[in-house]
């Protein structure tokens, strides 16, 4: 028997174990396995938490697919109050390696538990290599017909590949239609998370994310960084930006000096249990 955490930061859930002391072996076939809302716990995936030689945890996360992502700014924030709040650390500024690099991580406590975590999510790019895109140049406002539609996007790359799309409307649009075409189109070689982003004003937008690997789950933290610092690139939002995500909202904070962004958001624990898994 393994025993398990269920956890979620927006909507956006995971199935976290504890690995620091023993692997969870066929991690893949138990994101598969584990994920099904029907026959499993249920959740966008699973998330194991392990030691690391330089920093104080590493981060391994697989989509309900099976395949491994590189990072998810949602489930980082669940792996700092899971640490916390289980007496893995006492720390309330610690490191988390991850596929897409180490990440820090502010912890806000009450009542001795994590409540909310900032990450220091790292440097944006739209250097078609970094994401990466099949193009000689970034895509920035780059018309694109999809579905029949005439639209754009903005490649962002957070450590994963995004894709910003514009949208008059994120509860008309047909995001699973999009998304899908998207995610396997030629250019991007690697799949893409599609972020659709209604814009309210300078400093708030709605969003809706198709994630490769787990269709349209309730909120994208990457996602929501790539989507605020394409919005400032295309002159439609400032610095900060509050986006409404289907499962909660997230702060955004792009620090121009640094060439950073950081991310606030809350992170819940949902329920424990034990599953048999070998």
């Amino acid at each position: 028997m393994r025993h398990f955490t269920k956890m979620h930061g927006c909507g956006n859930d995971y199935v976290y174990f504890d690995c620091t002391k023993e692997p969870l072996p066929n991690a893949s076939a138990a994101a598969v396995f584990m994920s099904d809302r029907n026959t499993g716990i249920g959740g966008d995936g699973i998330i194991l938490i392990k030691p690391s030689e330089i920093a104080d945890f590493y981060m391994e996360m697989y989509n309900l697919d099976g395949s491994q992502g590189r990072m998810c700014g949602n489930g980082i924030r669940c792996v700092g109050k899971f640490v916390y709040d289980k007496g893995l650390t006492d720390k309330t500024d610690i490191t988390v390696e991850t596929l897409s690099g180490v990440k820090k991580l502010h912890l806000a406590v009450k009542d001795g538990l994590v409540y909310e975590v900032t990450v220091d999510m790292g440097h944006p790019s739209v250097n078609p290599a970094d994401i990466p895109l099949v193009a000689d140049e970034p895509a920035i406002g780059r018309p694109i017909v999809l579905g029949g539609e005439n639209l754009t996007f903005t490649a962002v790359s957070m450590g994963n590949p995004h894709a910003v799309i514009p949208v008059a409307s994120t509860a008309d649009t047909p995001v699973r239609e999009l998304g899908m075409l998207l995610e396997h189109d030629p250019m991007f070689p690697e799949g893409v998370n599609t972020e659709f982003v209604e814009v309210l004003g300078r400093g708030e937008v709605n969003m809706r994310v198709w994630e490769r690997g787990s269709g349209e789950t309730k909120a994208c933290g990457t996602g929501a960084c790539a989507t605020a610092y394409a919005c400032r690139l295309l002159g439609l939002t400032g610095d900060e930006v509050l986006v409404h995500l289907l499962g909660g909202d997230l702060r955004i904070v792009y620090d121009e000096a640094n060439d950073t962004i950081f991310m606030t958001g809350p992170a819940v624990t949902v329920f424990e249990g034990e599953i048999e898994w070998s």
